[in-house]
């Protein structure tokens, strides 16, 4: 006699395929998942990263003068070993700092009332074995050392960014001013070069304080 198969031993196959695909629908969540908090960690971590300054700004003011208005600014910073050997061998190095200041207004967006900026350019002549500093190809000095040449971009010459006519006097202004090493100034292959070198991102940030000319 043929003995009869019980109901609670049969798995029917579509049941078997449902549950694969159950399961592999789990993982594929389960993965998805792990995705996204990955990003969100890594994304909660970037204005961190990004917060992080090369540079220290130790001052920064504007004084109004009889010529205009005068920008006056001191930062820290040390040159790290790439980029001392950079321009040890002839290759010039540019240190851009700029400076804006804005006006709010209820009505509208903020009225930009003064963008300017400046770069220091500072080099080595290999025969001469004499540093050189410029400032906007104008202010041109010779230094024996680098480290003296680099003491004009860390304490530069107060400069005009502004006519005495351009500021309202009475108004409140928020300035903002940060420096950076410039790599848009190098020609083309090293401006690759430097896009893909840590060595190379020296900057900054931006600091903000009020300026409230009488």
């Amino acid at each position: 006699m043929q003995a009869i198969r019980r109901n609670s031993d049969y798995i029917p196959a579509a049941t078997t395929t449902g549950y694969r695909r159950w399961r592999a629908g789990l993982r594929a969540l389960l993965l998805l998942l792990a995705c996204v908090l990955f990003f969100a960690i890594t994304a909660a971590a970037l204005p961190t990263m990004a917060s992080a300054a090369d540079i220290n700004v130790l001052q920064a003011s504007v004084d109004s003068t009889e010529e205009g208005y005068r920008l006056s600014t001191a930062y820290s910073f040390e040159l790290n070993h790439g980029l001392e050997s950079t321009i040890m061998r002839g290759i010039p190095l540019y240190f851009t700092t700029e400076v804006e200041l804005t006006r709010g207004r209820w009505y509208w967006l903020d009225e930009t009332a003064v963008r300017a900026s400046r770069t220091t350019r500072v080099s080595y002549n290999v025969l001469t074995r004499q540093f050189h500093a410029s400032i906007n190809s104008s202010l041109q000095q010779n230094f024996d050392t680098l480290e003296d040449a680099m003491d004009m971009v860390r304490r530069p010459p107060r400069w005009i960014i502004a006519d005495s006519h351009v500021l309202h006097s009475g108004e409140v202004y928020n300035v903002a001013v940060r420096m950076q090493l410039d790599i848009a100034q190098l020609s083309k292959p090293f401006q690759i070069n430097a896009l893909n070198n840590s060595d190379w991102h020296l900057s900054s940030n931006w600091i903000n304080f009020s300026y409230k000319p009488e």
